[in-house]
């Protein structure tokens, strides 16, 4: 059954997560996808990395998931920011996604958004 307060995570691109961006919110439930820069046991803290742009991952509520450095990963969960704006995305759900071109992802995701906003306007006319 599931928990009656869990959001939908709202696909994004690592480099929108910046202090100025409408993603960058406090319990923003989110959907990233990166390659694996780093992983640490003890803290189960992963860092991907999608270009010049990097995140941590707090992985300490995940089962069943082997990280290997330089391989995609996409992780669902709610962003804690911290009071030096930093961000951690406290993940629910991830998942090792090699092989997804992340170019034509990121693209996809574009598309995507023109495409729900075309529908919101429409709607509202």
């Amino acid at each position: 059954m599931a928990a009656a307060g869990l959001k939908p995570g709202v696909p994004v691109i690592l480099r929108e997560l910046e202090p100025s961006s409408e993603m960058f919110k406090q319990g923003a439930s989110l959907r990233v996808t990166g390659t694996l820069q780093s992983y640490d046991v003890d803290s189960a803290t992963a860092v991907i990395q999608d270009g010049s742009v990097s995140l941590k991952v707090d992985t300490q509520n995940l089962r069943d998931v082997s990280f290997r450095t330089n391989s995609a990963y996409q992780f669902i969960g709610e962003l804690l920011i911290r009071a030096d704006n930093e961000a951690i995305l406290q993940a629910r759900i991830g998942r090792n996604v090699d092989g997804l071109d992340l170019n034509l992802y990121q693209q996809s995701l574009l598309i995507r958004r023109q495409h729900e906003a075309k529908l919101r306007s429409s709607r509202r006319a």
